[in-house]
């Protein structure tokens, strides 16, 4: 159990380097899409930032928020296809986090899921998460997360101790769970795990900004009470998410990929800046995976000039410069 260790009676320095994820998610969205031509691309470019995790994501759907099962689709990445982006991903140099997720249709919100009958949703969910839990242990993958941002069903913690004591059975490496930012404080099964994962899209300003002060003074009682709750759970934190699109505005609302038609790489930038200023070097702190690299060609909805991956954009010299690429 890879508890974090934090500072006792103040004898040691708040602030002292520790290992790191450095990491940025690839997501799928359809079954084709790790067999991609571009794949190999991706993950060479992915590295060349100073990134040295990538993050997958397979995607099960249900119909309705209250359903109580979930079920492959077109739109789920092929077991085959994730088999080989993860050896591709070791051979560029990659760490690999599975991050599997459970999806509504459209543009449903999974944590609205809210099954009729939750006995039988936990069934099925276990029968999702272990079969992706096989797959990591298959493949070596260095880590997994055991659900996404489910807010609607993550307070059974009974059901989810069930759900981890399953996973381990199937894989032996480093566990979390990815709650999204205003979910976090209502698990109840972080010391069953190895990380605390958050989803970590808090707003940092009521308006458009591309003021680094600004965005730092506004992380920073967030980072307090982060690292309050670090203490508390005896746990490190790994945002398993954050992200901000080039779009003017994004900082307010940083979960929004919609939230402006005029263009803000400064914006994404000056974020990007923000959060890694604030918590590089903070031992409570395991890094962050950052949502996202490109889409897959032609299957982006938003254009690559206002999307959320940083490639060939002002964000990605940012990561260039703190990840320290060659």
């Amino acid at each position: 159990m890879a508890a974090v260790l934090l500072a006792v009676g103040g004898c040691q320095p708040e602030r002292e380097e520790a290992p790191v994820i450095r990491g940025i998610t690839l997501p799928s969205w359809y079954r084709t899409d790790y067999d991609s031509p571009a794949a190999d691309r991706y993950l060479r470019d992915i590295r060349a930032t100073g990134a040295r995790w990538v993050t997958f994501t397979p995607t099960w759907y249900q119909k309705r928020r209250g359903d109580s099962v979930m079920r492959p689709t077109e739109e789920t990445a092929s077991d085959a296809g994730l088999r080989r982006i993860v050896r591709r991903a070791h051979a560029h140099g990659l760490k690999v986090m599975i991050k599997p997720h459970v999806d509504l249709p459209g543009d449903g919100d999974r944590a609205e899921i809210r099954p009729r009958d939750r006995a039988v949703w936990f069934t099925s969910y276990r029968h999702f998460i272990t079969h992706y839990a096989d797959l990591a242990a298959a493949t070596d993958a260095e880590q997994f997360a055991v659900g996404t941002e489910l807010a609607g069903v993550s307070g059974d913690r009974a059901a989810w101790t069930e759900v981890i004591e399953a996973v381990r059975d199937h894989y032996d490496g480093t566990l979390t769970y990815a709650a999204n930012y205003d979910e976090y404080r209502r698990i109840g099964f972080w010391r069953e795990l190895d990380l605390i994962g958050i989803d970590a899209y808090w707003p940092l300003s009521d308006r458009p900004t591309q003021s680094g002060e600004r965005l730092r003074k506004a992380w920073k009682p967030i980072s307090e009470r982060l690292a309050a709750y670090s203490r508390e759970q005896d746990r490190r934190i790994l945002f398993t998410e954050a992200g901000y699109v080039s779009q003017r505005g994004t900082t307010t609302a940083p979960y929004d990929w919609t939230v402006s038609t005029r263009p803000g790489d400064a914006e994404q930038a000056a974020a990007y800046r923000a959060l890694l200023d604030t918590f590089t070097g903070r031992r409570w702190w395991a890094g962050v995976c950052w949502w996202m690299w490109d889409d897959w060609p032609d299957s982006g909805e938003t254009p690559a000039k206002l999307a959320y991956t940083p490639h060939g954009k002002p964000a990605e010299k940012v990561l260039r410069e703190k990840w320290g690429a060659s």
